[in-house]
């Protein structure tokens, strides 16, 4: 898988848990290229997670910053999901679509997308 950038605001709910990111995209650029103060924010893979499978204190988290998120930052999100192959091909694995999504994680260089299904 490529390695790609994004630049972050994020909102953390608290350490260990999911937090909504909302991503700016930056061009897809290789590792050598990756500027010191960016090294943390490099993707190097992507996992899907479904919130029903999270463990219920979790997936409280998650509805509850669902709840506070408004529709444009839903939507902004959506649309750079949408932007980034990589992403999107990762939803379209598990059968699903970034309108799925409804919050994301980037930790250790994995981009959690965490995704609802009714």
């Amino acid at each position: 898988m490529r390695i790609f950038t994004a630049s972050v605001i994020v909102a953390a709910l608290s350490l260990g848990t999911p937090a909504f990111v909302q991503a700016q995209g930056a061009p897809s650029q290789p590792k050598a290229q990756t500027s010191p103060d960016q090294s943390s924010k490099v993707i190097r893979s992507i996992q899907v997670v479904n919130v029903k499978d999270l463990k219920p204190a979790v997936r409280s988290k998650v509805d509850d910053l669902v709840a506070h998120t408004t529709e444009e930052e839903m939507r902004a999100l959506r649309e750079l999901i949408d932007a980034t192959p990589e992403a999107a091909s990762a939803l379209k694995a598990k059968g699903l679509r970034s309108s799925h999504v409804v919050a994301i994680d980037i930790a250790d260089g994995v981009l959690t997308l965490f995704a609802k299904t009714a």
